[in-house]
């Protein structure tokens, strides 16, 4: 008998079993098959809801609370801007404020602006969110902070001084450098002919060629843009400051004694052009000299604008306050040393702009630096005024022609410029050019600018937004300290408004439009 062959099954039975075993392992197999697609879908949706999560976070990064593009500002870049606005062309008239103060009333006076500058800085902070410090809503510029807090009739107000005394700035500014560049062609004439050759010069070409300037500059889009400036801008102030605090320094040391006096500037004093000081210009003066000090600390009406650059957490008033307090302190020690080191070296000589009036004469390459700094600073300091009103106008016209701006954009190839940006920022620019050509007071037009802008813009309107957003009763010991401070800073503002129009006048009586040497 042959032997079972092992490839047969031992059983019959056996044999349907296997089958019946892989019949049901055939019926399983779709089922398992789509299983696996379930699991491999869940897996896929998964992954997908995963990217688009993490897409949503990427996006909302790019993105702050109120849908615009991510804040990137910091305590350092908000002290940098109002570094630049603040060190301006106003550091250089402090020696002549101060000769006509005194030794007593010329530093005191300085503490006392810093102080309130400080102070009324971080009211006006506190009120760039309505509501919550953290979360509540923005306010864009100084004019939606007091329609937020304010209101009727007052937002009106605050527009036309805040965008005037900008408008102001630039001017001032456009004269300022002017003179600065005038200086290093004078600087150089002194040197190569004598200090007795007057070197006369017109400023008006040297307008016209910052007006140029600002025109390319001035198509920076907005003010978030303009933070290398500012920065470049910022070691420029100090640059020229520097200069200035060393050769008054050298001065003093070349005189060995401090020039000046307890009370300031004399009645009967004689000054360099042989004119003989009255009673009544000893007052103009000193009021002058109040407007100068004023316009030197002067930066609030682009504080909210500075503010809205800056990113979060934390709370955009916290860090404000912080670059403020920064800014305050160290823009007050190089005024004091600068004024004070001016007041010492000249006495009641002090020239009107320590670097171009040509207190010093050498050694010339220096001047030609500084001055050159001067003009740099004020490129940078023109933009940082500037953006907000640009933005302001901008903003209009987008309301007017939500469609698009007239013009459209000129693709240049390698940048596309709007073409209402453009004619619009241009003319600002030739105004501005025009109307210094016509108004080159520099000590005149500081002091008018600083009384204009600095009860109103400083003080009344921060003051009285805290009030509203703070909810404080009226009568109560904060209510009347802060309307105590108000009033005085309103009679101060009053006082140098007085006298410098009435400096401005006395220099009329001389001036012929479009023919201003120096």
């Amino acid at each position: 008998m042959l032997p079972r062959s092992r490839t047969l099954p031992p059983r019959i039975h056996d044999g349907v079993v296997v089958v019946e075993r892989d019949v049901r392992r055939y019926q399983q197999l779709p089922q398992q098959v789509e299983m696996e697609m379930t699991t491999t879908k869940r897996q896929q949706d998964h992954q997908v809801e995963t990217m688009t999560t993490k897409k949503i976070d990427e996006e909302d990064e790019e993105v702050d609370d109120d849908g615009r593009a991510k804040r990137r500002g910091t305590v350092w870049t908000a002290a940098s801007h109002i570094i630049t606005a603040v060190i301006g062309s106003g550091v250089l008239s402090l020696a002549w404020a101060i000769a006509q103060l005194g030794w007593v009333m010329g530093p005191t006076v300085m503490l006392l602006f810093a102080a309130v500058i400080y102070f009324t800085s971080n009211l006006l902070a506190d009120c760039y969110r309505t509501g919550d410090p953290a979360t509540g809503r923005r306010n864009y510029t100084y004019m939606d902070a007091v329609k937020a807090n304010l209101g009727g009739a007052k937002v009106k107000v605050c527009g036309c001084i805040q965008y005037l005394n900008l408008l102001g700035v630039a001017i001032g500014y456009t004269i300022a450098a002017s003179i600065s560049m005038m200086a290093i062609q004078r600087s150089n004439c002194f040197h190569a002919r004598g200090e007795q050759d007057p070197c006369h010069a017109s400023s008006n070409v040297y307008m016209i060629m910052f007006g140029i300037v600002q025109v390319f500059f001035s198509q920076i889009p907005d003010f978030d843009q303009v933070w290398w400036l500012s920065i470049l801008a910022a070691v420029m102030s100090f640059t020229y400051s520097a200069v200035g605090l060393a050769l008054g320094a050298a001065q003093v040391a070349q005189n060995r004694t401090f020039a000046g006096s307890a009370m300031g500037v004399a009645v009967g004093f004689v000054t360099k052009t042989g004119d003989v000081v009255t009673p009544a210009q000893k007052v103009w003066r000193n009021l002058q000299a109040l407007g100068d000090i004023a316009f030197a600390y002067s930066y609030s009406i682009i504080l909210i604008e500075i503010q809205d650059t800056l990113r979060s957490p934390p709370a955009e008033a916290r860090t404000m306050r912080k670059a403020t307090g920064i800014s305050v302190v160290v823009t007050s020690v190089f005024y004091l040393l600068c004024g004070c080191m001016g007041y010492a070296a000249f006495g009641d000589d002090a020239p009107g702009n320590l670097l171009t009036g040509f207190g010093f004469y050498k050694p010339y390459w220096l001047l030609d630096v500084a001055n050159m700094a001067i003009v740099v600073h004020l490129v940078g300091a023109y933009q940082v005024y500037c953006q907000p009103l640009f933005a302001f106008v901008e903003r209009r016209a987008e309301r007017r022609w939500p469609n698009g701006l007239p013009g459209g954009d000129c693709d240049l190839g390698w940048i596309k410029v709007s073409v209402f940006r453009l004619a619009w920022r241009t003319c600002f620019v030739a105004v501005t050019t025009v109307v210094a050509m016509l108004l080159p007071f520099f000590n005149d037009v500081v002091g008018i600018l600083g009384a204009l802008g600095f009860w109103p813009l400083t003080v009344y309107f921060p003051v009285e937004m805290y009030i509203t957003h703070r909810r404080i009763r009226r009568w109560t010991t904060t209510w009347v300290g802060l309307q105590a401070l108000s009033l005085a800073c309103l009679l101060v503002s009053l006082a140098a408004a007085v006298g410098s129009i009435a400096g401005v006048l006395l220099d009329l009586k001389s001036y012929r439009p479009f023919r201003s040497t120096y």
